[in-house]
């Protein structure tokens, strides 16, 4: 017999938006390899003049049908006027499917970032991002189960499950804005903070047409810092907290990277190894791989929550690919020093 509990569980917390008029936004461990998902102001804050990154989630294995996450954006970069200013063009695409009933979102947002030069002699940068752009929803009706199937404690798909959607799929626009500050420190150090309000123009969302609800507004706070610990060492650390609704989510952590081939901190060639930290939800071990103009992420959740009796303490793998480089123009900001950088 099926257990008449749990797909109705699941069912429920995918169907929040439409049944109690909040959500919480899907979310990655490797948080840093997906800028544009914690802030439009961080888009442009790397090595290089673009770069093209992807992120892949696969968790709750071992508790249902498996959650996944999938992103890809790109990000260009190029100098404005006589100054030092930069303006970096994005785009950001996100695919995800989660629980029985394999509920959908997939949204498609431009983004746009403007990196305001504070100092002539050091990457000193102010920045100020937006992002809006088409989100879709669905789900597979053919799949819910509820109580309402359920006779003398046997389970019948020819009975009515009782529920009065109007429709299963949906699309709103939405939008984002924030701002960063990045810069330099002595001995190489290289930081940057900033935040972001996501869903700002609060857009309706339900699968009930005649009751409407507002997404609730997401507020991230993010931070991250490089520091190089001898010839052939440096320490990145990564923060970012997430407030939406009555969800909060804090993730912070470290790697430790080490150079290849004898070549210093200059090299771009590094293997990183480290921690991450989901308050209260999982611990993440993390391995990182830099080689030349490609960097490849692995990590793992170990689940700690309550739910870990019945995930085995299993969490998600996730894999991140990014790619980066300089144009061969003079636009290139490869023989500048005063560009944004991390």
């Amino acid at each position: 017999m099926k257990n008449r509990f749990t797909p109705i569980a699941l069912f429920t917390c995918c169907c929040l938006t439409g049944v109690a008029g909040t959500a919480q936004d899907f979310h990655l461990s490797q948080f840093y390899e997906a800028p544009l998902l914690r802030n439009p102001a961080l888009a442009g804050i790397f090595t290089g003049d673009y770069r093209v990154q992807v992120v892949y989630r696969n968790q709750w294995n071992s508790v249902t049908t498996p959650y996944q996450t999938g992103a890809l954006s790109g990000e260009a970069r190029f100098p404005v006027g006589k100054q030092n200013d930069y303006v970096t063009i994005g785009v950001q695409f996100a695919y995800d499917q989660a629980g029985t009933t394999d509920l959908q979102t997939v949204l498609a947002m431009p983004a746009i970032n403007y990196h305001k030069s504070l100092s002539s002699d050091r990457p000193t940068y102010l920045s100020v991002g937006f992002m809006g752009g088409i989100t879709q929803r669905a789900f597979d009706p053919s799949k819910v189960t509820t109580n309402n199937q359920y006779q003398n404690g046997n389970y019948d798909p020819a009975f009515s499950d009782g529920e009065n959607f109007s429709r299963y799929n949906y699309l709103y626009v939405d939008g984002a804005a924030g701002i960063s500050f990045s810069s330099t420190a002595g001995n190489g150090i290289n930081y940057y903070i900033g935040t972001s309000y996501y869903h700002f123009n609060k857009p309706k969302v339900s699968f009930f047409a005649n009751n409407l609800v507002n997404l609730d507004p997401k507020i991230q706070f993010n931070a991250g810092i490089t520091i190089p610990i001898g010839d052939d060492v440096k320490v990145v650390g990564q923060f970012n907290e997430a407030r939406q609704g009555v969800y909060s989510e804090t993730v912070a952590g470290g790697m430790v990277g080490y150079a290849l081939l004898k070549e210093g901190l200059a090299s771009d060639r590094m293997i990183y190894g480290g921690l991450l930290y989901r308050y209260g939800d999982a611990i993440v071990p993390v391995v990182k791989f830099d080689l030349d103009s490609y960097d490849i992420g692995l990590s793992y959740d170990v689940n700690i929550s309550s739910l870990k009796t019945a995930s085995e303490a299993m969490g998600g793998v996730e894999l991140s690919l990014s790619y980066k480089g300089f144009f061969t123009t003079s636009n290139s900001s490869l023989d500048k020093v005063n560009c944004p950088r991390f």
